[in-house]
């Protein structure tokens, strides 16, 4: 269950009122709070005023995690499976015949699951994760047992979430199950139910006792695990799906997230609650947590789960599963900043993928395919949400690509953009074998050409290059390759170098050489290249490099380091000529340090390079690396 699906109200107006209060946020977080970036900004004595010349060794992603760490018992690679929330989401003709999310039954999981294990367990799939309601009826009305634990609807599940999990294995397949994180409105049955295994206690002491409610949609009141009887509630529920043998469990609205903040919304320890009660029950039970994450609380969701959800729904609660502008396109601004983050043991979820049933998807071929190519090469897991009963063929052939697969699932890195969050974009990871994982996308409305620089991934002269969608060597290329890309589309390649290690002249921003206009300012930054940054670029704050000299003219792929806690534009030019936006993409916090290439023209000789904030909010500068040719 999802962002919009917990209440009676109804799905689209539920996604209305998210919508909403999400873009109140936005509106109440004045943007003059979060230009100043920099806290206590002083000038800095120049330390680094003559410019480095080194081979760059950063301009593509690469793995962060320590590779001598032992492998995870659970999450080692990202799962996949197949869930059950895109269908009974849907106002799809037929997928709910009998009301809101009616579709969610034992006879449809079981289909399910009969055509994955037949049609895509050899690719790699295995969970099958039954979604909200299963313990609600067609009206919405939710069953309890006697110790205030979820009860399946006889209607749904006649035989129980047993037998269906037994079913599931049956076909050498793991099984999923969901819950609302919080103790439901309805189970607190005026404070009497009793907590099972305790002596004594019940839901009156289980909840704080001024009833504040929690998660995304207030449908629970918060646990007060000031109490142990809390902790011995969750360990129940926990003991409950161990016993009925599920595999997975979706632990839904927390926050902070899914639309909400501030302490009463606050599920850490809710979620730390969870993560001991598995434990206890001694089965490996994956614990997956949505939606819409605080990034700021990611070590949180990384110490406690095996997943978070990065974004709202994926699914657009119309006729259809989803739609490309709602909202899968967000997933290309919104998963930059979560990169860093993911890694086995732990992943980013980008919600599940649509991507086989052709008409019922709501998208384009062209569009099919880069939402695939995405969600592979960032390493999200790879759950689809459609009918596997009627993929079609091309559909099929997007979820059984087994090179594709491979990205999603060996040892390649998450990938990142190495462009600024343009609408043709690159993005590319650093493969263990010291290839690299490339892949272009078109997000613009029209075709375009998409140029991948091999000066962005960090070398020069040729390459070989795979298409992984088509199995197809392309042979080699010189210094780049171009593709010219439908609206929405995408290509994903290995591109493998046979040249050298680029070599760059590196200018550090905090720099005396370098002129500073407006607001901006230098400040410390141990992250940094040099110890520090330029900041306060806002509301037409300016920062010129003055010496940026090189031997010959051309347009040479600039690697600009930056740190920006959110997705910021700002515009670049040289020698004062015309300026050219591009927006550089979230690097997750203020005190994190990415890159990427932007194109920029110089002359012969001495010139400037200056980034301006223009009437927005720009990311901080740490430096540029110029290229010792375009």
């Amino acid at each position: 269950m999802r962002s919009s699906s917990y209440s009676v109200l109804p799905a689209r107006a539920l996604r209305a009122l998210v919508v909403l209060a999400l873009a109140a946020g936005a509106v109440t977080a004045a943007p003059e709070t979060r230009a100043n970036t920099t806290a206590a900004p002083e000038t800095r004595a120049d330390t680094t005023a003559a410019p480095e010349t080194r081979a760059d060794t950063t301009a593509a992603p690469e793995a962060r995690a320590d590779s001598t760490a032992p492998t995870p018992t659970l999450a080692a690679k990202p799962y996949m499976g197949w869930s059950s929330w895109s269908m009974q989401s849907s106002k799809y003709p037929g997928l709910n015949p009998d009301g809101d999310y009616s579709y969610l039954t034992e006879a449809n999981v079981l289909k399910q699951t009969d055509a994955l294990a037949a049609k895509l367990k050899k690719y790699g799939y295995e969970y099958v994760n039954i979604d909200a309601g299963w313990w609600r009826d067609q009206a919405w009305k939710p069953g309890f047992d006697r110790y205030a634990r979820q009860q399946a609807d006889p209607v749904r599940f006649p035989r129980g979430m047993k037998a269906v999990a037994d079913h599931i294995h049956a076909k050498g397949l793991k099984a999923g199950i969901y819950l609302p994180v919080g103790l439901e409105k309805e189970a607190y049955n005026d404070g009497n139910s009793p907590i099972r295994n305790t002596d004594g206690c019940t839901t009156a002491d289980i909840v704080h006792d001024d009833l504040r409610t929690t998660n995304g949609w207030d449908s629970a009141y918060k646990l007060d695990f000031s109490s142990p009887c809390a902790q011995k509630y969750v360990d129940s529920q926990a003991r409950m799906f161990a016993d009925w043998g599920y595999d997975f469990l979706k632990l839904d609205g927390v926050g902070p997230g899914s639309g909400k903040s501030g302490d009463q919304y606050d599920n850490v320890a809710d979620v730390a609650a969870w993560q001991k009660a598995i434990a206890a029950t001694g089965r490996p039970i994956h614990l997956e947590l949505s939606w819409s994450l605080d990034i700021g609380r990611a070590a949180d969701w990384r110490k406690h789960s095996q997943g978070w959800r990065i974004d709202t729904d994926v699914e657009c609660y119309c006729n259809t599963l989803v739609s490309w502008e709602n909202s899968v396109d967000d997933r290309w601004d919104d998963t930059p900043g979560w990169t860093r983050h993911a890694g086995p043991g732990g992943w980013n979820d980008l919600d599940s993928l649509d991507v086989g049933n052709g008409e019922m998807d709501g998208l384009t071929k062209a569009e099919r395919q880069s939402y695939a190519t995405l969600w592979a090469i960032a390493k999200s897991p790879l759950y689809t949400g459609d009918d596997l009963t009627r993929l079609d063929s091309y559909g099929l052939s997007l979820l059984t690509n087994r090179e594709v697969i491979a990205v999603n699932q060996g040892a390649t890195p998450p990938a990142r953009p190495v462009t600024p969050s343009d609408p043709q974009q690159v993005w590319a990871a650093k493969n263990p074998d010291g290839g690299y994982t490339v892949a272009l996308f078109n997000l613009a409305d029209r075709p375009a050409a998409v140029t991948a620089h091999w000066a962005s991934l960090g070398f020069t002269g040729k390459a070989a290059v795979r298409d992984l969608w088509k199995h197809r060597n392309l042979g080699t290329h010189k210094s780049r390759i171009t593709e010219s890309l439908p609206a929405h589309g995408s290509r994903l390649f290995t591109v493998t170098p046979r040249g050298d290690a680029l070599t760059t002249t590196g200018h550090e921003a905090e720099s005396a050489d370098n002129t500073l206009s407006g607001n901006a300012t230098t400040a410390d930054c141990p992250a940094c290249s040099g110890d520090g940054k330029v900041g306060n670029l806002y509301l037409g704050g300016k920062l010129t490099f003055e010496k940026v000299v090189v031997d010959r003219p051309g347009t040479y792929q600039v690697q600009v380091a930056y740190v920006s806690g959110d997705a910021r534009p700002v515009e670049v030019s040289a020698n004062g000529g015309p300026a050219t936006s591009h927006t550089f993409p979230s690097t997750g916090d203020w005190s994190t340090v990415e890159t990427v290439g932007v194109p920029v023209t110089l002359k012969t000789g001495t010139n400037t390079i200056t980034f301006d904030s223009g009437s927005g909010y720009a990311p901080d500068i740490d430096r540029i690396d110029v290229p010792k040719s375009p």
